[in-house]
């Protein structure tokens, strides 16, 4: 026992010697706490992707608890897969909004939990959100969506070829609606217009739910609850309004599974869909929607100053030019990092 205690004490002294040698007295005191925050090269690495890390992880799980309630709900349809149906409209919206909620609680902290391409560029203009991080967080964001539908995919293929009628047979109406939209069930009525309307109007109304969330002068919810009140305003959107589309309102949730499908075996038929649906339906209807929304959120509500809607004219900087000198393109002092 004596032998362990000495033993104890001189890894002790060892630890104690590499540390002061580390922060010796020559040493400054911005040294020793730039050595502390990166420990080792991973750590350092890790400081320069957090961000798009944290995009990346949280779009990844919101895709795959959303892309698998899809799955879930429709393919235990087929009585070869499951003798009773595992879910039904109600259980496709709460898994979309607790999944879009989780998503959110993952990367909030880190990165403001976009998770979402559109809200990235309407923040970018809305927000002077950094338009040099908008290229990294829209890559992080599709990939991870990517990546949630290859984990989907891969949890649920068996049931697929049961669906789909055989391993080597992948369809856009057996099975490729389940992971990337289409509006499949409500082609037979709805236009093209139809289409980007419904895309359009979910996202403005998303965008406008998330900028009044975030809206300090406008109850926003207490810290940590975010995820929560975001989970009521995709829960309502999809009950009141998911039937047409399935509520996509997010282009990296729909391209990323949509690139997955294609590179697995459903072809070039998910891009050739409609026209190019996933162009004017996926990608212009929630940009447009949610670049509509937050204007009109800013016009008639919004009164921060980092909104273009807000920006002082020159008659207002010339009266008061030591006001707003230096001022230009920067967040609010309690909105900055």
């Amino acid at each position: 026992m004596s032998a362990i205690i000495e033993k104890s004490e001189e890894v002790h002294m060892e630890n104690v010697g590499s540390y002061e040698q580390r922060c010796a007295p020559s040493a400054s005191l911005a040294d020793c706490d730039q050595r502390m925050t990166f420990p080792n090269r991973w750590s350092r690495f890790r400081h320069a992707i957090r961000e798009p890390a944290a995009e990346f992880l949280g779009t990844m799980i919101f895709v795959t608890l959303g892309t698998g309630v899809n799955c879930q709900v429709f393919l235990s349809i087929d009585p070869n897969v499951e003798a009773v149906p595992r879910g039904d409209f109600f259980s496709l919206n709460f898994g979309w909004a607790a999944g879009v909620a989780l998503g959110v609680w993952i990367a909030g902290g880190i990165s403001g939990g976009h998770l979402n391409p559109a809200i990235t560029f309407t923040l970018a203009v809305f927000r002077g959100f950094p338009w040099e991080k908008v290229p990294f967080y829209i890559f992080a964001q599709l990939l991870g969506a990517f990546c949630g539908g290859g984990v989907v995919y891969a949890n649920n293929f068996h049931a697929i070829d049961i669906v789909e009628g055989g391993p080597d047979i992948r369809t856009i109406n057996g099975s490729g609606d389940l992971l990337a939209t289409y509006a499949v069930r409500t082609a037979s009525f709805l236009t093209p217009v139809s289409c980007f309307f419904s895309e359009f109007l979910g996202s403005a109304i998303l965008i406008i739910g998330v900028l009044c969330i975030t809206d300090k002068k406008n109850g926003p919810p207490p810290q940590g609850l975010v995820p929560l009140a975001l989970f009521i305003v995709v829960l309502g959107i999809g009950t009141s309004l998911g039937m047409n589309t399935s509520y996509s309102l997010n282009p990296a949730r729909d391209l990323g599974p949509r690139f997955f499908t294609a590179a697995i075996g459903y072809g070039t038929a998910v891009f050739t869909y409609r026209n190019q649906y996933w162009l004017w339906c996926i990608v212009l209807g929630p940009v447009t929607g949610m670049l509509c929304g937050a204007f009109i959120y800013d016009t008639l509500i919004f009164q921060g100053e980092e909104s273009i809607i807000n920006k002082p004219n020159t008659q207002v900087t010339d009266r008061c030019p030591h006001a707003y000198q230096g001022q230009s393109g920067k967040l609010p002092a309690e909105n900055e990092a």
